[in-house]
This record gives C-alpha cells, structure tokens and sequence, in this order.
C-alpha cells in the first residue's frame, strides 16, 4: 500500500562503500597501475584527515591517460551492497523516493542507478578527450557540502520537508547531509560518522533502513517484495 504524499519520505544514499561495496576511484585506480597509492588517499579522505574536493583533484590526476574503455570494465566489477536492489524497490513500492548523492563519477555509475529506477543522481563527472581521462573533473565538485545541498534541492523539487527525508552515509564526507535530515544512518561507517549518526547499520544489509525509518514486516510484506 503506497503512502499518500503528504507521507512520502526521500532517502539519500552515498553510492562508495554504502550502496555499493566499491570505491569506484580505486577500481580505476586499479587499472591505472596507481592502486595503492591512491587508495591510501580515499581512506584518509574518508577518515576526515584530507579535504574532499583537494584530494578528488589529487586521485583524479593520477587517472590521466587511462583509456575510457577502462570505465566499461569498472562497471562490470561494482557489487551492490547486500539489499540495496530490494531496499529501492520496497521504498518505491511504499511510495517512497530514493537518491544517490556520490563524490564517485556520473561516468561509471550513472547507468547502474538508472537502470534500477534511482529517482535522483548527483555525481562528479571524469573530464576526457574522447580516448583517454585528462586527469580533470568537469564541473563543479560534489563534496560534503555539495551533498547536503543535492539532498535539500531533491526534497524541495518533491515538496518534502527535511524532517522527512533520511541520508544514508559512511564517510566525513556524508556528514553535512545527515546532519540536515530527519534521519541521519550511518552504515558501516568510520567512528566519526557513527558518533554523528542518529542510528547505524554495521552488518552490511541496507535493508535495515526500512526498520529504521519504521516501516513494518507487514508493510514490508505487503509489496510482495
């Protein structure tokens, strides 16, 4: 049974190590031969200890010259997180909107979120020549601020107000756009994000969400889903 809109809640999702099991930079990094180093990048960016959009432009730079033929390879290797294909199609079911708000690429990720209904995406986009990446960003950079201010736009577009919308995040850079919604989840995420969260998911399934946000079993059950 779909909720009537004065209901309807939005839910934003991180796409890195939330929606996904994946880094999408590190799985490109991968194949660039710069593993390792930019690796080591993402984890201390997401510990808080780096600024976001200064270390994007430092991983993205080592991506120069990698074959754009490298982004369809990528693709192939993203892992959904445990429930997050279910989780959607219950909040649409339940009348719900879901979005995905990423400091990843539009590149590589955009086709996925849209091939399973995301209502909303909000991405950074990989610069190329039509070959090979140029090492740059086009646009302006999704950062902590920039999802925060992605999650507002997205609620006022749908005429739902803040208190009913729930941001789910692991990283610091997750941390202004839950810290402005009505429910703020982390999952699986660094101490910093857990202390700030109202509630957390450790055990990997994004389908604790719809308990969190106080949907039933029975609702649940009732999409036959």
């Amino acid at each position: 049974m779909k909720n009537s809109d004065d209901q309807t809640r939005l839910v934003v999702l991180d796409m890195d190590s939330t929606f996904i099991k994946n880094e999408v930079i590190d799985l490109l990094a991968k194949v660039a031969g710069v593993g390792e180093k930019v690796a080591e990048i993402t984890e201390r960016t997401m510990r808080g200890e780096l600024d976001f959009a200064e270390s994007l432009t430092e991983r993205v730079a080592l991506l120069k010259d990698l074959p754009v033929s490298a982004i369809e390879k990528v693709r192939e290797e993203i892992d959904f997180s445990d429930g997050a294909e279910r989780v959607v199609k219950i909040l649409h079911a339940l009348g719900h909107k879901v979005a995905v708000v990423s400091g990843g690429f539009g590149n590589v990720i955009d086709p996925i979120l849209q091939n399973i209904g995301i209502d909303f995406i909000q991405s950074n986009t990989l610069e190329s020549d039509g070959e090979n990446l140029t090492g740059k960003t086009v646009g302006k950079i999704v950062d902590k601020k920039g999802k925060a201010e992605a999650l507002k736009e997205f609620a006022t577009e749908l005429g739902i107000p803040l208190a009913q919308t729930v941001a789910v995040g692991d990283g610091a850079n997750d941390l202004d756009m839950m810290a402005i919604s009505g429910l703020s989840i982390a999952f699986n995420a660094k101490p910093m994000v857990q202390e700030a969260a109202k509630a957390a998911i450790n055990n990997g399934d994004l389908t604790g969400i719809l308990f969190l946000m106080g949907i039933t079993q029975e609702e649940i059950d009732s999409t036959g889903l």
